[in-house]
């Protein structure tokens, strides 16, 4: 009888290890619907906050241009003087004129600060759809690695209950049966430790949509590595060209060069005019006229344009700083990144079209050789794990691959496939 449940294992064991080889290409017929990465980012478009709160920011800094360049708001006075005969009223209306030039420097320097928020607004966008993409793509690989632990898990409770059988019959030894115990209690503990990251990762995704942090999120489609269509130095002129945090800096020099040359005019006065009438309260006078011409003298030039004008140089030699560094660190970030791409890319290829198949080749072999007594337990639960490991490197670097080509566009500012970045 205890024969019998022998040979009864190996055949699991051994049917079992086919099965589970092709079940994988099988198990996606009468699944759900998978969750789309396009989909969570338009939706992340619209409900995100950050990126609502770029966007009103970049609202509320357009509305300021018109205000800076109207004239100052005009001053009205009435005046009373009595109570002896020559009691009279008067009414004056007051209005300042900058110097020439003016206005229209405050304009541009406002113009220059809302073409500066609006390149935040478009970063923004860009980061946080990085960061939608890392998250989604944590999640699929979360979602593969629980399906692989679950498979292993059920190879390993035949394998253990093989092991008791041999041990029972004289066939094996009793530290087979306790390494394929603490194996199984190890796969236990990975598969808790998994649905764990899961939770959190899907707290990030609804952080980031702005749903509640325990909504249900489904499960990702399988990705396929996306092409890099651009050589590195074409992606280091994209850097250059059209990066959103490049463009920030670029339009903040443009500011400081607006603002600098707004600091120089200030040194030219402004200029007052007044106008009114003074009306005596005798019958027989008639109402008077009159105007007046002034002019804002800089008199404290020493210690107000002399330092605004510093300040703005130096804010303008700030600006320029900043764009240099901004600009090293852009043009490292995707350079970083295209060795990740090109890295996973080729472990992608060598894992996935030789060391898995030749994995699963040895473990069908040596559960052949195991139910013949060719092959001892442990190579056999070696090349279990093994190809464990293998089929988990293999999801961990396509994952890798779609998060450094996510983290590319954010730095270029533009999709490397057909689906948006990110919008105005």
């Amino acid at each position: 009888m205890e024969v019998f449940q022998l040979q009864c294992s190996y055949l699991k064991i051994f049917v079992l290890g086919l099965w589970l080889s092709i079940i994988s290409g099988l198990s996606v017929l009468g699944a759900e619907t998978p969750l789309k990465v396009q989909t969570l980012v338009e939706e992340a478009f619209q409900r995100n906050p950050e990126i609502q709160t770029a966007r009103h920011r970049w609202e509320a800094t357009k509305a300021s241009i018109p205000q800076v360049q109207s004239l100052p708001d005009p001053v009205l006075g009435f005046g009373y003087r009595g109570p002896d005969i020559m009691r009279e009223g008067r009414f004056q209306i007051q209005q300042q004129f900058p110097f020439p030039g003016k206005l229209g420097l405050k304009g541009k320097v406002a113009s220059k600060a809302a073409d500066q928020v609006s390149k935040v607004y478009r970063a923004t966008q860009l980061r946080v759809i990085a960061q939608l993409k890392v998250a989604y793509f944590n999640l699929h690989f979360i979602h593969e690695s629980i399906e692989v632990v679950k498979k292993n898990l059920m190879i390993l409770k035949e394998l253990e209950k093989t092991a008791e059988v041999r041990y029972k019959v004289g066939k094996g030894i009793q530290q087979d049966v306790f390494r394929a115990q603490v194996e199984l209690s190890r796969e236990m503990e990975r598969l808790t430790s998994l649905k764990q990251e899961q939770q959190t990762v899907t707290a990030e995704l609804n952080r980031i949509l702005n749903r509640p942090p325990t909504a249900p999120m489904g499960k990702p489609e399988e990705p396929t590595l996306t092409p890099l269509p651009y050589s590195l130095e074409e992606l280091t002129s994209l850097v250059k060209q059209q990066s959103p945090l490049l463009q920030v800096q670029a339009h903040g020099i443009e500011k400081s060069q607006s603002s600098l040359a707004l600091a120089q005019r200030e040194y030219y006065p402004d200029f007052v005019v007044t106008l009114g009438t003074m009306q005596s309260f005798r019958s027989d006078e008639l109402t008077d006229a009159f105007g007046m011409f002034g002019i804002k003298i800089p008199l404290y030039y020493s210690t107000k344009q002399r330092y605004g004008e510093k300040e703005a140089l130096a804010n303008l030699e700030g600006a320029r700083k900043n764009y240099d560094a901004v600009l090293q660190n852009a043009v490292f970030r995707m350079k970083d990144n295209v060795v990740r791409v090109q890295r996973a890319a080729r472990l992608v290829k060598l894992i996935g079209g030789a060391i898995i198949p030749q994995a699963s080749l040895a473990l069908e072999s040596s559960m052949a050789g195991y139910g013949v007594g060719k092959v001892d337990f442990l190579t056999m639960l070696d090349n279990v794990l093994k190809l464990q490991q293998d089929e988990l490197d293999l999801h961990r670097q396509t994952t890798d691959h779609e998060i450094a080509i996510a983290r590319i566009e954010e730095v270029i500012g533009q999709p490397l496939h057909g689906n948006a970045v990110a919008k105005d």
